[in-house]
């Protein structure tokens, strides 16, 4: 499941930057900062925009998928 991130505290989150985004702009990339349940995504262009949320399952899910492309 995908869904849209609610108004919840993420301050304290830990941001990496995706090892699947690369383009030749270092900044063109997604972040991702991980929790026990919810993995929290987010442009690096935009770290105040919008965020996407994942349960960890359809995290890996995409992450499998992607790979395979």
């Amino acid at each position: 499941m995908i869904r849209k991130a609610t108004a919840v505290n993420v301050s304290g989150l830990r941001w990496f930057k995706s090892s699947y985004s690369s383009s030749g702009d270092g900044n063109d990339c997604i972040e991702v900062a991980p929790t026990p349940t919810t993995i929290h995504i987010r442009d690096s262009k935009n770290p105040d925009g919008p965020r996407l949320t994942a349960t960890p399952t359809a995290w890996a899910a995409f992450i499998t998928y992607a790979a395979q492309r």
